[in-house]
């Protein structure tokens, strides 16, 4: 029965009992270090399964710890401790091996269960778990059975190393009482690791889950770039068909009154030959009566016979329409320029993300309204409790934080002269002018000061080569990619610089206003995409489209 049991515990690839065993999504159960290890052989080879029924994952398959499995093989290998883990036969079962479940240190013999009930049970006869290597259980001085533990030199001992030995005048103590008291000591180790290993296995699976996540976007952004560029080359190709066949149309318009006066010269040509044939037969001539009886001398003598009106003809095709209409084919051509718009180029991305100003941070002469939306100078010096707010500049900072994924918010900032937006770290010093938003290597700020635009950060200004045409500005933030981007929310949106870093902390919206007021105000991209509902952007760009938004 046991050994029945036994091969259901095996797991496939090691044939051992399970060490934490897993679950695949098929069902079948292996060690955590045996499948991770096949896994990461099939990953170079690009695919993923089953070892034990060959079943296909799409991407990396997810690893469920068996809590079940874990807790029947704890409770199987605790009922034959022995046999598990000596692997040593018993001396005295010749005909047929048995396992040993103790030994004999005076007699030096293995005996199982049956050879146990027989053996002799004096004293001197001490028993053990088997073991293959019993020097190790007697002293190498002096050849006699360790029985004793010496707590100064942290060593087990013989009686004769106690009385005669190097440890005579020593503490000692039974080997089960040191041992409990290691035991003890070693379970308060693994209460501190077990959970440090829990801890580090739900690391393992949220990092496999956040792989699992770029893997499937990636799959996602690949055919999303796939379909523009299929779509641009379709459009591409129609545009080339209607250039040439309006080419063709206009050489062909152009080419047949050519042809028709080509035409009409090459008969008059022919005509001319044959006047000017006839004309030198009658040259040749030596019968003067011959020459003079000939009755045609008058059309022979006419040279201007449509001269004038076929030189017109030739003018007018070299002149008037004897090349391609190029207006026509570069109003053709300038078309390229709209395929871009045509094409359904998107990218998802959330709603506008709720910002909250967070009172605690804002200078004292700075109001907030009771929605914390709207920040407002005011001459009332509110006399706030001294907490983490700015104390030197008029700046207030959101209550919320953002240390992963994409976000943007608007702000409305038609009711001031005299601002600055943008995004901040917490640690940003909250006194002296290195608390100025974009003024220090903390925060990266969109700035308007009467007339003059520009961005900071690291106190390093760029002055932008356009004004804001809006009332309204987007900041926009991608943390993994370490992108700040700000837009001036125009039609189209444009786009007006973008800051790329690698973010060390997380990051809080900020805003500093010298006059009136500043308002966080909601937005809504301007396209949904019908297909799949995705929120779409457009900025200024190629054809208008955003390209700003693509980040891979």
């Amino acid at each position: 029965m046991a050994s029945d049991l036994r091969a259901e515990l095996e797991c496939s690839i090691c044939l051992n009992i399970y060490t934490d065993p897993v679950t695949l999504k098929c069902g079948h159960n292996f060690c955590r270090a045996c499948i991770d290890r096949v896994l990461d052989t099939q990953e170079r080879f690009g695919g993923y399964s089953c070892p034990e029924c060959r079943k296909r994952f799409r991407g990396h398959p997810a690893l469920q710890r068996n809590i079940t499995l874990c807790k029947i093989v704890e409770n199987f290998l605790s009922a034959q401790p022995h046999q598990e883990v000596s692997g040593v036969f018993c001396t005295h079962c010749v005909d047929y091996p048995a396992l040993a479940v103790r030994s004999c240190l005076l007699c030096e013999v293995f005996l199982c269960d049956k050879h146990l009930r027989v053996h002799k049970k004096s004293p001197e006869h001490i028993l053990t778990d088997p073991t293959l290597s019993m020097e190790s259980r007697k002293c190498s001085v002096h050849k006699k059975i360790l029985e004793y533990y010496c707590t100064e030199d942290e060593t087990c001992i013989c009686v004769s190393c106690f009385m005669i030995g190097g440890h005579k005048g020593h503490e000692i103590e039974s080997p089960n009482k040191a041992s409990e008291k290691k035991k003890e000591t070693l379970r308060n180790v693994l209460q501190k690791l077990l959970p440090k290993r829990e801890e580090i296995e739900e690391r393992v699976q949220s990092l496999q889950e956040h792989r699992r996540e770029v893997e499937e976007k990636a799959t996602g952004d690949t055919e999303r770039v796939t379909a523009l560029f299929r779509d641009l080359r379709r459009l591409l190709e129609e545009l080339e068909k209607e250039v040439l066949r309006e080419i063709y149309e206009q050489a062909k318009q152009v080419s047949l009154p050519v042809l028709g006066l080509i035409r009409d010269l090459e008969i008059k040509k022919e005509e001319l030959s044959r006047k000017i044939r006839h004309i030198e037969e009658l040259c040749n001539m030596t019968d003067p009566l011959t020459v003079l009886q000939e009755s045609d001398t008058g059309d022979l003598c006419d040279t201007e016979d449509g001269d004038n009106e076929d030189r017109e003809r030739h003018e007018k095709i070299l002149h008037d329409g004897g090349d391609l209409d190029i207006g026509g084919i570069s109003h053709t051509l300038h078309t390229l320029s709209d395929i871009i718009t045509e094409v359904n180029v998107y990218f998802p991305i959330q709603e506008p993300t709720d910002i909250l100003l967070d009172v605690s941070t804002a200078h004292n002469y700075l109001h907030i309204s009771d929605d914390s939306k709207t920040v407002s100078w005011s001459d009332i010096n509110h006399k706030h409790p001294k907490t983490e707010r700015f104390q030197d500049y008029p700046q207030v900072l959101s209550s919320r934080s953002f240390s992963s994924g994409r976000h943007y918010w608007e702000v409305d900032v038609g009711g001031s002269d005299n601002w600055r937006v943008g995004m901040c770290y917490p640690s940003i010093n909250r006194r002296g002018q290195e608390s100025v938003i974009g003024f220090n290597n903390k925060s990266w700020g969109l700035v308007r000061s009467g007339n003059q635009y520009s961005v900071r950060h690291g106190n390093r200004e760029i002055p932008l080569s356009t004004n804001i045409s809006s009332n309204r500005v987007r900041i926009y933030l991608d943390y993994e990619a370490g992108r700040i981007s700000f837009y001036d929310l125009c039609d189209p949106i444009r786009h007006l610089r973008s800051f790329t870093t690698t973010f060390t902390e997380p990051l809080h919206a900020g805003i500093c206003v010298w006059e009136d007021c500043i308002k966080i105000c909601g937005g809504k991209l301007e396209e949904i995409c019908p297909e799949t509902g995705d929120i779409t952007g457009r900025v200024d760009g190629i054809g208008g489209i955003g390209w700003d938004w693509w980040n891979f």
